[in-house]
């Protein structure tokens, strides 16, 4: 019942946007399909394009449902000062404290997490493909905003600090511009997760706790380059652009001495270990075997209308990659 009201309140919050790029969320999905053992990879291998795509349905769907932006992000330093021992990590405990309206204004992505996650696993209990894919896919995408230094800060794309893109500039343009070429994302494989609460607001606090190291290092470089060197214009999507110079990003990603790698083959690695978990509790069923192997009618419908919402976005100037 009380997740039931989480996701009924879910509805009624307005929109805030932020996520990793559309590439980068991609990337995530795609290399932590190589991390799970045999008996996943013949479900996940031939789906590995579905993942993939899919992995940026949520973003898309903060478009179309007013919802869902909470669900990609936490304010933590809302609440007082790190590690945040004032917030209580059970989502009643912080309904009780906070209000159901204040917990969800700053935020709700730990607890989300732990919902898809449920659901992901009761989806492996069904023998459900369709749902198993979707899922999987989707929740790919909450734990990678998880491990995002800007989704746990107030200060969400530097408008406090006079910094404002750094959000973009830090998920989307680092990694686009270096993930293939410089990024090392072979990590191993995927590893069972025993305390899934713990491990999710492990991540959350990490994030918190770079924040601050984005923004400064962020303002301390632009010291050091002019207007003209700190950006420069690019062809993207079909348009000229204004974008951070490829000079000024490589020096960011020096600065930070490889955070953003360090977080996408992070948030690789976790997202391998919450579908091998979500695998192993629902009792480790055989993927050769399963039902519902086609997406439903609805689901077709849910794909189609997140894209179009997406575009008619795009169009307006009001997306992001």
């Amino acid at each position: 019942m009380k997740k039931t009201t989480l996701l009924l309140i879910c509805c009624t919050i307005s929109l805030k946007s932020f996520c990793w790029g559309f590439y980068a969320h991609q990337r995530i999905n795609y290399y932590a399909v190589f991390l799970l053992p045999p008996e996943m990879m013949v479900l996940f291998k031939p789906a590995i394009q579905f993942l993939t795509d899919h992995a940026v349905d949520p973003d898309k769907r903060r478009y179309a449902v007013a919802g869902e932006a909470p669900k990609h992000y936490i304010d933590i330093d809302f609440y007082g000062a790190y590690p945040y021992h004032d917030l209580p990590r059970k989502y009643e405990e912080a309904v009780e404290k906070y209000t159901a309206d204040t917990i969800l204004a700053n935020g709700i992505v730990p607890w989300w997490i732990l919902i898809m996650q449920q659901r992901l696993t009761n989806a492996f209990k069904e023998k459900n493909q369709a749902k198993i894919l979707k899922l999987a896919a989707e929740i790919g995408h909450y734990i990678a905003d998880s491990h995002v230094p800007l989704h746990a800060s107030s200060n969400h794309d530097g408008q406090a600090t006079n910094q404002k893109g750094i959000h973009g500039f830090w998920e989307s343009r680092v990694p686009e511009l270096l993930a293939e070429k410089e990024f090392d994302f072979m990590i191993g494989k995927a590893a069972y997760i025993d305390n899934i609460p713990n491990w999710v607001w492990s991540r959350v606090l990490e994030s918190g706790a770079a924040a601050d190291t984005v923004l400064k290092d962020e303002a301390l470089l632009t010291q050091q380059f002019s207007e003209d060197r700190k950006f420069g214009f690019e062809e993207r999507n079909g348009k000229v652009v204004r974008q951070y110079s490829s000079q000024f990003t490589i020096a960011y990603n020096n600065m930070l001495k490889g955070m953003v790698e360090r977080r996408m083959r992070l948030s690789i690695a976790s997202v391998a270990g919450f579908w091998y978990t979500a695998w192993v509790n629902a009792g480790q069923p055989d993927l050769k075997n399963l039902n519902n192997k086609t997406f439903s009618e609805e689901d077709l419908k849910e794909f189609e209308g997140l894209n179009a919402a997406w575009k008619n976005s795009f169009s307006k100037g009001r997306a992001h990659e």
